[in-house]
C-alpha cells in the first residue's frame, strides 16, 4: 500500500467517525487552522502539548492576532478553561482512523481529554496500516512503566445512559486531524 493509499484510507475511516480531516502542507498551515477553528468556534483559549518550540511560538503570535489566548502547563491550572488543545500524534492507523498519543504526561492529558475540540497533527510518516504496524513502539513504551497511551477514534462518545449516544462525555465533543505532509518544515 502506498502512503498515499495509506492517506486516503485513514481520511476515509477518520471521517466515518465524525473525525475531520485535512492535510497540511506544513506546520504554518496547521497553527492557521488551529486558530482559525478556535475563533470560529468561539474558543477563547489553546493549549498546546509536545508541540516544537517554534511551532508553539507560530502558534502564540497567530493566537494573539484572533484575540486568544494560549494556556501554558500546568493545565491543572486551567481545567475549565481549555476550549482547543492541538497536540502531536506519535502513529495513526488507518484501517480504524485512529490516532496513538502516548498520553503518560499528566498536562496531555488534561489537554486532550477536558478541551472542547483536539486538534490532533499526525506527519504522514507516522501512518501505518494496522494496529499491528504499531505494537513494537507500544511494548517499547512499556518498557517504562507507568505509562498511559491513548488509541483515540473520533470525538468522545458514549451510550451507556439508556443506550443514547452522547458526544463529549468523556472528552472532546470535536476531533480534527491534521495530517503533515511529507518532508513538512
Amino acid at each position: 500500500m502506498t502512503d498515499l493509499d495509506l492517506v486516503a484510507l485513514m481520511t476515509e475511516k477518520a471521517r466515518s467517525v465524525q473525525t475531520v480531516v485535512e492535510r497540511c502542507p506544513d506546520w504554518a498551515a496547521v497553527v492557521r487552522y488551529t486558530v482559525e477553528l478556535t475563533a470560529a468556534q468561539g474558543g477563547p483559549t489553546v493549549a498546546p502539548w509536545g508541540l516544537p518550540e517554534e511551532v508553539r511560538d507560530m502558534l502564540a503570535r497567530g493566537a494573539s492576532e484572533k484575540g486568544l489566548r494560549l494556556l501554558d502547563p500546568p493545565f491543572r491550572a486551567h481545567l475549565e478553561e481549555i476550549h482547543t488543545a492541538i497536540t502531536p500524534a506519535d502513529w495513526g492507523i488507518a484501517e480504524t482512523g485512529t490516532v496513538v498519543l502516548d498520553s503518560t504526561a499528566e498536562d496531555c492529558r488534561i489537554a486532550t481529554m477536558l478541551s472542547e475540540t483536539h486538534v490532533v497533527v499526525l506527519p504522514e510518516a507516522r501512518l501505518r496500516l494496522s494496529s499491528f504496524d504499531v505494537a513494537d513502539a507500544v511494548k517499547a513504551w512499556h518498557r517504562e512503566p507507568p505509562r498511559y497511551v491513548a488509541f483515540i477514534s473520533g470525538a468522545s462518545r458514549t451510550a451507556d445512559i439508556e443506550r443514547v449516544l452522547t458526544i463529549g462525555v468523556h472528552g472532546p465533543q470535536h476531533l480534527h486531524l491534521l495530517i503533515l505532509q511529507e518532508g513538512a518544515s
